[in-house]
C-alpha cells in the first residue's frame, strides 16, 4: 500500500485513536449479544443533501441519533452509507468519536457491491478492500464482509424490486474461481495482520451463491480469520427456484462468523409459473428463523446478528427483528 512521501524529519501522520470496538462479551447472553442495524437504510446523503462522507460530525450525530432512540446499540455503517475506507486518518477519528459519543458500537463493517472480480473494477475494488481493511483496524472494527456482486444493472436500477430482474453472473471457468479465491486470499492476509476477520456474504450467481459452492470458497481460501455472512435471505427472494433454506443453514452455518438476517414471504403457482417474494419480518417470513438462530449458536456461531430489511419503516422493522433474535436465542449459551 503506498503512502505519502516523508522526510526522516517528518513527523509521522497521527492515525485515530478512538476505538469504535471492546470486544466480545466474556460471556455471551440475550441481552448482551450484538446485533447491528446496516445504516444503508439512511442512503448516502443527510438531510440537507450533503453527501455522507462529507458531513459534519453533527450531521453523522443526528442519523446515529435515530438509530439509539429506536434501541440499537450497535451499527454496522455500510459503505453504501460512509465509505470509511476513504476517510482522512482525522476524519475518521472524528467518525468513530461521534459514533462512541452516540453510545454506539461497531462490530462489522460490510462492503457493498465491489466485487473484487469485477471485469471492469475488480483491481480498483481489490484496492478498496485493501483500504477498508486498515480503516477497520485503526478504529477497532473486528471484522469486514465481503462479496461479490456487482453494481444493479440498467433493469434491476429500474425495476419495483431489483431482484425482479437478474443480476450479473460469475465467470464458472475454473481459472476465473481460482482468481476469485487469490483475491479473496490477499485480502485474508492482510486482515490477518491487522487483527481483522473477513466475511464472505453469500448472493445469488456469484461464487457465494449456493451452499455447497459457498462452503467450497471458503475451504479453498483456507485460512483461519475467514468464514461466511450466510445471507441466505438473498436467495429467498428471487423469482426463480432455490434451494431450500434449510439445507443452505445446514451446510453453511458452522462455517458463519457474521449474519446479515432478513426474511420474505414467498409463494409458487405451479399453474402459472408465477413466483411472488415480498420482504416481511424475520418472525413472519417463510424462513423459520427460530430454529436456524437455535441451530446456529449449537454450530458454533458467536458473531454479530445484522438485522437488514427492506422497504417501509426498515428502521422500526429492524428494531423488531433485534428483540426477536433475543427472545429466540437460548436462555444459556453454551460454550462452543
Amino acid at each position: 500500500m503506498s503512502s505519502p512521501t516523508q522526510t526522516s524529519d517528518s513527523p509521522a501522520p497521527a492515525g485515530p485513536t478512538t476505538k469504535v470496538w471492546s470486544g466480545y462479551p466474556a460471556e455471551l447472553t440475550r441481552e448482551n449479544w450484538p446485533i447491528t442495524v446496516p445504516m444503508m437504510i439512511h442512503g448516502n446523503t443527510v438531510a440537507d443533501g450533503t453527501p455522507v462522507q462529507e458531513a459534519s460530525a453533527e450531521q453523522w450525530a443526528e442519523v446515529l441519533d435515530v438509530m439509539v432512540d429506536a434501541g440499537y446499540t450497535s451499527i454496522d455503517p455500510t459503505d453504501t452509507w460512509i465509505q470509511i475506507a476513504d476517510l482522512s486518518p482525522a476524519r475518521l477519528e472524528e467518525f468513530a468519536r461521534t459514533v462512541t459519543a452516540a453510545g454506539l458500537t461497531i462490530p462489522a463493517f460490510s462492503t457493498s457491491r465491489r466485487s473484487v472480480v469485477d471485469p471492469d473494477l475488480g483491481d480498483e475494488h481489490l484496492a478498496y478492500g485493501h483500504r477498508a481493511i486498515d480503516a477497520c483496524a485503526a478504529i477497532g472494527i473486528p471484522l469486514v464482509s465481503f462479496g461479490f456482486m456487482r453494481a444493479l444493472t440498467p433493469a434491476q436500477a429500474k425495476a419495483m424490486w431489483f431482484w425482479h430482474e437478474p443480476g450479473p453472473v460469475d465467470d464458472p471457468a475454473p481459472e476465473a474461481r481460482a482468481r476469485a479465491v487469490a483475491r479473496i486470499q490477499e485480502l485474508a492476509r492482510h486482515a490477518a495482520e491487522v487483527g481483522v476477520q473477513v466475511s464472505l456474504e453469500m448472493y445469488e450467481d456469484t461464487y457465494l451463491g449456493t451452499a455447497d459452492s459457498a462452503v467450497r470458497f471458503v475451504e479453498e481460501v483456507g485460512l483461519d480469520n475467514v468464514g461466511l455472512n450466510p445471507d441466505f435471505g438473498n436467495f429467498l427472494r428471487l423469482h426463480r427456484p432455490i434451494e431450500d433454506w434449510w439445507y443452505v443453514a445446514e451446510k453453511t452455518m458452522p462455517l458463519a462468523n457474521y449474519w446479515h438476517l432478513k426474511n420474505y414471504l414467498r409463494d409458487f403457482d405451479p399453474a402459472t409459473g408465477a413466483y411472488f417474494s415480498h420482504p416481511a419480518p424475520l418472525e413472519s417470513g417463510t424462513i423459520n428463523y427460530r430454529k436456524v438462530i437455535r441451530y446456529a449458536v449449537e454450530s458454533g456461531f458467536r458473531g454479530a446478528f445484522c438485522v437488514e430489511h427492506y422497504g417501509g419503516d426498515s428502521i422500526s422493522v429492524g428494531a423488531t427483528n433485534r428483540e426477536y433474535i433475543r427472545r429466540v436465542l437460548p436462555r444459556t449459551i453454551p460454550t462452543p
